[in-house]
């Protein structure tokens, strides 16, 4: 639809542009009333501003107070998550209610000389009855002759998930004004911002009110929402060229009238990454959350542990296993009897850490755990009725034996009926780690329809990674039933708990009641390699092929329903998607989602079925374009329309079930009414508020 739009949009300067992305939220919406009688329609509507003092984008300005005035009362919520300014100030300005209006004041020496600054309020100020907040609210000055005017948009994207990355902060640095990062790039940490953006939720920023200057471009994720870039902490992204938006071309911005802020045809593309090349090593925390489970988190992957002690607990019972790729968290298991583990645990860990100047030194540190047994009702219960037994007996004159108590040997998989990949081992995870494993006294017996009974031969490894799982290998036919029998006793956890008997009944999963892929690898060079991952619709992976070049590969055993292919280009080999490095320009590996020739990525396997997929990766990876990054985000936000009204009709229908009334517009009507909101800002067909965005000539 804004396709067909294209043709139909309004040209306006930027100066109108910047005025529209301003306030066009509030000067669209209808007047909101302060309130509503009892039992009257409930308020949905954002606040309206109806004065401005001193004026919006005044020049030379000298005032250190702004006043804007709004139709009702209004709230200001989440000032530190919300409010900002671009560029920053000196000094944070001060933001308060004041009447029906806000109140900012600019502490002295906060303001550049000749310099356009813009303050952000984000969605922080909403009206005082329902919270409906006032979306891209924000007030323009300068402190010189003009207001700089220029405008740039872009799109901020996981460059792993390939999911859009929201709220998202951008900052514009004038590449004259700092040193060219070649080699070694310090710029986020040595410099400030000439201009800072905001993306919106859908991961679209407009920047507006910059220079016709040369910018690097640089982005971060504020998960610590403090508008702070942290290293190891925050995603970041980087551009590798210039981009001066005097010299882009010109592109399309509209008001979402669904979400209720403006969004763009993006111009640039950054694609996020968690930089660890900063990660300061540290023990950043220890806990005990069960008797013999220890968790430490340290600030950086990989640390280098030299000596882990504990009182009562000798060296060699002490079972390490990472729970992160990184192993940046560690579970610490504990391999002794209960009683010997007091509530307060004690010890002392020696690890390599940073320094203040970042270098690693021996670092030992005192550990103490604390862990507190808490019994549920039941086994209160079960404890209350054997004191009871127990009193009666000796009271009678009797002698009393406690029960055998139940094992808590646990087995986490697999358990019941088990249905077994051929083509891969059986995995079995346990609780805790196991001090016995007696494979030998296992029996694995096989019967087809001939009752011939047979005794399979049976082999189990250890898991590389985690000391709590272990893997079986036998001969699986599909013509054949199992039954695996583990004796009582076979094995032993950390805890000294032993197992109860476990049986367990096998079947071979039937190739034909799955699908096969067949996929054909045409590799950008004879020896590039790549992953290849399975995910089905929530993007939950399913399989994963490592170390994939050229030819042919297979996935059998592939389950019916909605899938997705993704594929990493595996630069150095390692089987693994690698994130990037800011400071050494480098980017992150790629991820790119395999589209069929009608550029769709989601396919639906069937039972029995075969697939032939052909991956041209010289195509797959090719430098992305910014009208193939447009049409991208035209179809997912055209999934995201379906899926919005999908809702919305069973919501109306649910709510017709209620009450017998019909209450919502269900159909592709409703769609159509959702997408003319979305597009022209007023209702469907309307293209009032869409423009055509064009920097060049304007200064």
């Amino acid at each position: 639809m804004r396709e067909q739009n294209r043709y139909n949009f309004i040209s306006a300067r930027v100066a109108t542009a910047i005025v529209l992305l301003l306030f066009g939220g509030a000067f669209l919406s209808r007047c909101a009333s302060i309130g509503s009688p009892s039992g009257g329609p409930k308020d949905s509507l954002a606040p309206n501003i109806i004065a401005i003092s001193p004026e919006l984008n005044s020049t030379n300005f000298k005032s250190n107070r702004i006043y804007l005035a709004f139709d009702e009362y209004v709230q200001l919520k989440d000032q530190q998550k919300e409010i900002f300014t671009s560029p920053a100030m000196r000094k944070k300005p001060k933001v308060s209610l004041r009447g029906r209006g806000i109140h900012v004041e600019i502490e002295d020496d906060s303001l550049l000389p000749n310099t356009t600054y813009a303050i952000e309020f984000g969605s922080s100020v909403a009206d005082n009855n329902e919270g409906n907040p006032l979306h891209g609210l924000r007030y323009v000055f300068s402190t010189g002759p003009e207001i700089d005017s220029l405008v740039m948009s872009g799109y901020t994207e996981d460059s792993e998930k390939l999911d859009s990355m929201g709220r998202t902060f951008i900052y514009f640095f004038e590449a004259d004004s700092i040193e060219k990062p070649d080699t070694y790039d310090s710029t986020m940490f040595k410099y400030k911002p000439a201009k800072i953006a905001r993306a919106q939720k859908n991961g679209i920023f407009i920047a507006q009110n910059l220079k016709p200057v040369n910018y690097r471009v640089y982005a971060y994720y504020d998960s610590n929402d403090n508008q702070a870039y942290e290293p190891s902490v925050d995603k970041v992204g980087f551009l590798d060229s210039v981009y001066n938006p005097a010299q882009m071309p010109e592109f399309v911005v509209w008001y979402d009238s669904v979400r209720r802020y403006y969004s763009a045809d993006p111009q640039l593309y950054l694609r996020m990454f968690m930089d660890v090349s900063f990660s300061r090593q540290s023990l950043k925390e220890s806990q005990r959350p069960e008797q013999h489970k220890v968790i430490l988190n340290f600030g950086a992957p990989r640390p280098e542990i030299k000596k882990l002690e504990f009182e009562g607990v000798p060296a060699d019972k002490i079972v390490i296993e990472p729970l992160t790729d990184g192993r940046d968290t560690l579970a610490l298991w504990l391999g002794v009897p209960s009683e010997q583990l007091p509530d307060t645990l004690r010890g002392t860990i020696t690890y390599m850490k940073h320094d203040s100047v970042r270098v690693l030194r021996e670092s030992t540190e005192e550990l103490k755990l604390l862990w507190r047994r808490v019994e549920s009702r039941e086994q209160e219960r079960e404890r209350e009725r054997l004191e009871k037994a127990k009193a009666k007996a000796e009271a009678e004159g009797k002698e009393w034996r406690e029960p055998p108590r139940p094992s808590e040997f646990k087995v986490v998989a697999p358990t019941g009926k088990v249905e077994v990949n051929p083509e891969e081992d059986l995995e079995f995870e346990f609780a805790t780690p196991l001090t016995r494993f007696d494979s030998t006294s296992f029996e694995l017996l096989s019967w087809s329809e001939k009752k011939d009974t047979l005794r399979e031969k049976i082999t189990f490894r250890p898991d590389s990674i985690s000391p709590r799982k272990w893997r079986m290998h036998s001969r699986w036919l599909p013509e054949r039933e199992y039954k695996l029998y583990i004796p009582t006793d076979a094995l032993a956890d950390i805890t000294g708990e032993g197992n109860d008997s476990i049986t367990l009944n096998l079947t071979v999963a039937d190739i034909n009641k799955f699908a096969t892929l067949k996929l054909n690898v045409i590799p950008r060079t004879p020896d590039a390699v790549y992953v290849v991952q399975l995910l089905n619709a929530s993007n939950s992976l399913q399989r994963e092929l490592r170390g994939i070049g050229a030819g042919e590969h297979t996935i059998n055993y592939v389950p019916a329903g909605e899938m997705r292919i993704r594929i990493i280009e595996d630069m150095n080999g390692n089987g693994k998607w690698d994130s990037g490095n800011m400071v050494e320009r480098r980017q992150s590996e790629r991820a790119e989602f395999y589209k069929n020739e009608k550029e769709e990525e989601l396919f639906t396997t069937k039972t029995g079925w075969e697939f032939e997929f052909t991956f041209d990766m010289a195509r797959l990876f090719a430098p992305v374009t910014m009208q193939e990054l447009i049409e991208r985000l035209d179809k997912r936000e055209m999934t995201r329309l379906i899926q919005e009204e999908e809702r919305r009709r069973k919501e109306a229908a649910n709510k017709k079930n209620d009450d017998g009334h019909d209450h919502g517009n269900s159909g592709m009507g409703g769609l159509g009414g959702m997408m003319g909101g979305m597009m022209g800002g007023s209702g469907a067909g309307s293209g009032s508020s869409l423009q055509n965005i064009s920097n060049a000539g304007r200064r």
